[in-house]
């Protein structure tokens, strides 16, 4: 147990942003963060999930859905933003736990934020290049190379985003202005037009009766469904809760606004306010959005894993909108799979400047970025989205997103009580209280998910054991240190 729990100080996290080899550029401002964080959050599942949900799910209770899950990022957004400001660093939840729990739950962490980021990444640029084929009239992006299929369009949006990220992060906030301003029109033309065909008695019942479901049971069925028995139910509270935590996968993105909180120019204030500015809008336009939507159709109208926002003008004869729909899809989808590759890019690079990984990825160039990882995380997504069907997979980005949200929430507690002596830029209010409720609101939307997903989430974490007892905890550069003092 020697050194597991060894914990590395805010003054020597903060104190190792200044080593010449490993020094990111500080360039952003609150606009930029906020702009970052509403790129990254606003997808396609404002234009795809949310008619699927409404659809299989949750009916008109969907904007109620979205209601809860953003509940659980604001209690945790608090919390983020207190730590963003008190330890300006890059790695987001990796370095807070590193300075509370210590470093083998800021290893389990970290290792947890690589799974999230890469498969996020990767499941989204497969999204985007469906959209490239809507957008330009390709029949498929994708062409069979022998028995595998290569999708090209994900891997060329890859290799472009590498290149923008590697050139330095102020361009890349500067392109996620230009798509984010594009996917903002395109949803207030989206509301705007959709109110139009707006009748109340769409709206009713606002929670369908539950119903037994005819399709996923055992290993796809909800953890919390076989614990309570609830069976394997849609709509009532059942679908209602599930839905919850599917429409969670709309809010990633916004504790990635941390990640990038050491190449903020003035990190104690222009951090939190881009993470619950970004978060406060992207709720607001997400119930908006979904009221429109099921007061346009009936839910049964939507049913069917084929359902998006253009179904429901297409019922209304308004088919002009599937192509201005599909390019804001785009445009939305470009910054999301940015921002996740950024946000990958900056916790390894942390983990690697700790020691943790191998110490020479850390290094940055004269342009202040991180251009080996970004390099090596570009090429490992190009090979997933490329030539992998991830789609089973998307649930391991939500577990992973809520494990790496619990564990800030509790983080905040420990580090009042053990470190009140810090400067805080922000104060998450209510402490204890809103941790605590943070905790409970993650445990709730993660118990949620499907028994295979918390499968995948235990083996991912144990062969991330393996990788530190065999390697991480041997390199960790917190450890040399703490035996050359000893």
């Amino acid at each position: 147990m020697n050194g597991l729990f060894r914990t590395k100080s805010v003054e020597q996290s903060i104190l190792d942003t200044d080593d010449p080899d490993s020094r990111l550029r500080k360039e952003l401002t609150a606009l930029d963060l906020t702009v970052f964080g509403v790129a990254v959050v606003i997808g396609a599942g404002i234009f795809t999930l949310t008619a699927r949900v409404a659809g299989n799910l949750a009916g008109p209770a969907v904007s109620l859905a979205f209601v809860f899950a953003a509940v659980a990022c604001a209690l945790t957004a608090v919390c983020y933003a207190e730590f963003a400001s008190t330890v300006p660093v890059a790695g987001s939840a990796y370095t807070y736990s590193y300075a509370t729990f210590g470093e083998l739950v800021a290893w389990i962490i970290g290792w947890d934020l690589v799974l999230e980021f890469a498969l996020g990444t990767s499941v989204v640029a497969k999204g985007w290049s469906l959209y490239l084929g809507m957008v330009t009239g390709l029949e498929s992006t994708t062409i069979q190379l022998g028995s595998v299929g290569f999708d090209w369009g994900a891997v060329l949006l890859l290799l472009v985003l590498a290149g923008i990220l590697i050139i330095g992060t102020k361009i890349s906030s500067r392109v996620s202005a230009v798509a984010v301003a594009i996917k903002l029109g395109v949803i207030a033309l989206v509301i705007g037009v959709g109110i139009s065909y707006f009748s109340a008695d769409n709206l009713k019942p606002f929670i369908p009766p539950s119903q037994p479901s005819t399709g996923d049971t055992g290993w796809h069925q909800t953890l919390f469904s076989v614990i309570t028995g609830g069976g394997n139910t849609v709509f009532g509270w059942y679908g209602l809760l599930a839905a919850s935590s599917l429409v969670f996968f709309a809010f990633i993105g916004f504790d990635v606004v941390a990640t990038a909180a050491e190449e903020t120019r003035n990190p104690q204030k222009d951090v939190p306010r881009g993470i619950l500015g970004s978060l406060a809008i992207v709720t607001v336009l997400y119930v908006a959005v979904a009221l429109v939507l099921t007061g346009m159709v009936h839910y049964t109208d939507l049913a069917g894993d084929s359902s998006t926002l253009a179904t429901a003008f297409a019922q209304h004869g308004a088919t002009w909108t599937k192509n201005i729909i599909s390019i804001g899809a785009l445009a939305g989808l470009t910054t999301v799979v940015m921002v996740l590759f950024l946000g990958q890019t900056r916790v390894i690079f942390a983990m690697s400047r700790d020691g943790l990984l191998p110490r020479p990825l850390a290094h940055t160039g004269s342009r202040g970025t991180p251009a080996r990882i970004t390099v090596i995380v570009g090429l490992f997504c190009i090979v997933l989205a490329g030539f992998v069907n991830i789609g089973a997979l998307e649930e391991m980005v939500n577990i992973g997103t809520l494990f790496a949200f619990m564990l800030v929430s509790m983080g905040v507690v420990i580090l009042r009580r053990t470190r009140p002596d810090l400067p805080r830029g922000f104060r998450t209010p209510l402490v204890p209280l809103i941790p605590i409720l943070a905790v409970l609101a993650c445990i709730w939307l993660m118990v949620n998910l499907s028994v295979g997903t918390w499968i995948r989430f235990i083996v991912w974490m144990l062969i991330g054991l393996v990788v530190y007892f065999g390697y991480s905890r041997s390199h960790s550069l917190l450890g040399r240190r703490t035996a050359a003092a000893d």
